[in-house]
């Protein structure tokens, strides 16, 4: 039976890195997949040739267009917000548009949940409390995502995340054929996400690996920089085949009104 899913995030590029497996499988299975961010991410770092402010976010959003062909996407929506930064200042709002962080919530709840019933969504996707690291784009994600479902009346909702024990395993393994630059905070992604005892959906999305690689690499201003320095993105694109797909073989989710064995698939049960 094809069902709905529906992934929200914050800036473009959020989904090639935390979704895009789970959703090119959907996809591909049948089921129709449909791709929410909320904000442009104007103020992502990016090198200059990519322009900055409206020009960036206005080529961050066609990066996004790319990133969802290549998984399979059959709707893409923004809802017009500006990006938040990640900076400890929160910059004023550009002409004519808010800063997500700075929207009320139950606004932005609202224009998400019209597309949650216009979509009879099976399954919303988004963040934990935490926003998985700490932006403050990504916890509003999750206050908005959390009502919105609450408002249309969602089935299932899923905050996408990865566990913290794996992330200093991948690192390891990475470190084996790069090295990282010295600024890299490796602290940071041991502090961040789920553990592992958390974890409801554990995803296999092997088959779909090229679909997920090929959502990272669209994203080629988030891979760039003026000093030539490798971005994290650049960074895991690197990573030989063979390497990625142990690393990015497989997705995680928690499911707050779960309380069973892991699934190995998020439409198990609807």
């Amino acid at each position: 039976m094809p069902h709905t899913l529906v992934t929200f995030h914050a800036h473009p590029d959020d989904e090639a890195l935390l979704t895009a497996g789970t959703m090119a499988r959907a996809a591909a299975e049948g089921h129709r997949v449909v791709l929410v961010v909320a904000t442009d991410g104007d103020l992502g770092l990016a090198a200059s040739s990519y322009g900055s402010g409206e020009s960036l976010g206005s080529r961050r959003l066609a990066e996004l267009r790319e990133s969802a062909a290549a998984i399979g996407v059959h709707r893409v929506e923004h809802l017009g917000y500006a990006d938040s930064g990640l900076g400890p200042e929160l910059y004023e709002d550009p002409p004519g548009r808010t800063r997500f962080v700075r929207a009320p919530v139950e606004e932005s709840a609202q224009r998400l949940a019209d597309i949650l019933r216009e979509e009879q969504a099976d399954v919303l996707m988004h963040y934990d409390p935490a926003g998985g690291y700490g932006h403050r784009d990504h916890v509003q994600v999750h206050r908005v995502g959390t009502r919105a479902a609450e408002l249309a009346g969602t089935p299932r909702v899923l905050q996408a995340t990865v566990p913290r024990d794996l992330i200093a395993r991948a690192v390891g393994l990475v470190a084996k054929v790069y090295r990282f630059p010295p600024d890299f905070d490796l602290p940071a992604f041991q502090r961040s996400f789920s553990a592992r005892a958390d974890i409801t959906d554990r995803i296999s999305v092997r088959r779909h690996i090229a679909a997920k690689r090929a959502a990272m690499r669209a994203h080629a201003s988030q891979a760039s920089a003026d000093d030539g320095a490798d971005r994290t993105l650049a960074m895991f694109l690197k990573i030989p085949r063979p390497l990625y797909d142990v690393v990015f073989g497989r997705e995680w989710f928690v499911d707050p009104a779960y309380d069973g064995r892991v699934r190995r698939d998020i439409f198990e049960g609807l």
